[in-house]
């Protein structure tokens, strides 16, 4: 299960993630995503992953292509960060959008 929480705050919009982005909950994270990103033009889009317990293959792809968008991402988690470094390393962010529709 995954819980999506999207909270506005001043100059950004905060995605606070908690549980497993894994199996289905990986689509509802991607819509979740697009719906932020069209209701919230103009606001930093901020990943915040302390919360994430586990990250399939298919989460991974999904937060590198959002973090390729140049949204920030965050955890306290020592595998999650280490997760967010590798993605960092191996997908630099890019200034236009790798999904469609986003």
């Amino acid at each position: 299960m995954l819980r999506i929480t999207v909270e506005p705050v001043s100059d950004e919009v905060r995605l606070r993630l908690e549980g497993d982005l894994a199996g289905t909950w990986v689509r509802d994270l991607e819509e979740t995503w697009r719906a932020t990103r069209a209701g919230f033009v103009g606001r930093v889009p901020h990943l915040d992953l302390t919360g994430v317990a586990h990250v399939d293959d298919a989460g991974r792809y999904l937060l590198a292509l959002i973090h390729e968008t140049g949204a920030r991402m965050s955890s306290a988690g020592l595998a999650t960060r280490d997760l967010l470094e590798s993605i960092a390393r191996d997908w630099p962010a890019r200034t236009t959008s790798p999904l469609p529709n986003a």
